[in-house]
């Protein structure tokens, strides 16, 4: 399997509201905590992706729960984070980390370090008071022309049904 471990810090909260106080990570994580990335897609979208239509658990860390669905060419997960931001994600160490709109969302484009090249690429988006993540993988490095670009329209045509 392509899909490669997306490592992030648990201790990353409290983010400020503007009003001078910060969330609890209760209320942070409220909206959040209800959503189930493994139901997320609906199954004609994972066919037109090329993927299966059946969810296998993508759960490497307990803080980062989600789902991959498996297809010929490449790999895509879905995993939320309760903890994280994209502000505070962009402290990491990562190849490449910019910020882009995603379904109107200030969102952004990231390969973990050491994973220019290989084909794989995450959208991180802002979702319930945390994040969710994106990921494709391609079996290959040139399996999937645009790693990127492919995991963003997956992510443009979906954001808007996650969690505010």
């Amino acid at each position: 399997m392509g899909l490669s471990l997306v490592g992030l810090s648990s201790c990353a909260l409290g983010q400020d509201d503007g009003a001078g106080t910060a969330p609890t990570s209760e209320e942070k994580s409220a909206d959040l905590a209800k959503f189930d990335p493994c139901t997320f897609f609906k199954p004609e979208e994972l066919t037109s992706y090329g993927v299966s239509t059946q969810a296998e658990d993508f759960t490497l860390v307990s803080f980062q729960p989600g789902c991959a669905w498996n297809g010929k060419k490449m790999d895509i997960a879905l995993q939320k984070n309760e903890d994280e931001t994209v502000d505070s994600l962009e402290k990491g160490a990562h190849d490449e980390y910019t910020r882009i709109k995603i379904a109107g969302r200030d969102s952004a484009r990231m390969i973990v370090a050491g994973g220019e090249g290989t084909g794989g690429c995450i959208t991180v988006v802002p979702a319930g008071g945390g994040i969710v993540l994106y990921q494709l993988s391609g079996y290959m490095r040139d399996s999937v022309a645009d790693p990127c670009g492919e995991i963003e329209k997956i992510a443009e045509q979906t954001a808007s049904r996650l969690p505010e």
